[in-house]
């Protein structure tokens, strides 16, 4: 016998990597890019707008460590890389309050990693 999922414990549930790795490390991490100060960001301004159904958690490493920093919001699994707390506000407003998308900030899986372009061969290297 099936059973049917319960329903949702929160609407939305954003995970922030803040994921650190050493210095010079070739796929960099999303933590030398500021990734803590937008996720306390982040948290900080759901409160404020009363976004008790939406959880913002700490992630360790979410493996899009190039175009960091990097958070997924399920259930619908839309990817972004935020630069800015402005970024942050905005993905607050559209997608958690408005349930839009920022096109501009979305990840795509099949998204070329940066600068890939200019060094081919990165790809295998960052993925090892």
């Amino acid at each position: 016998m099936s059973r049917a999922d319960p329903p949702l414990y929160y609407r939305r549930h954003v995970f922030c990597c803040v994921n650190e790795r050493a210095p010079g490390h070739p796929r960099g991490c999303c933590s030398a890019k500021d990734s803590v100060k937008l996720r306390a960001h982040m948290k900080a301004r759901a409160k404020q707008r009363g976004l008790a159904d939406v959880r913002i958690n700490a992630s360790q490493c979410l493996d899009r460590c190039e175009f960091g920093p990097t958070m997924v919001i399920y259930p619908e699994g839309v990817w972004y890389a935020p630069r800015t707390v402005a970024d942050v506000d905005e993905i607050i407003e559209t997608h958690l309050v408005g349930g839009g998308r920022v096109e501009r900030l979305m990840l795509m899986p099949d998204q070329p990693l940066p600068d890939e372009a200019e060094d081919p061969g990165r790809t295998a290297a960052a993925a090892s």
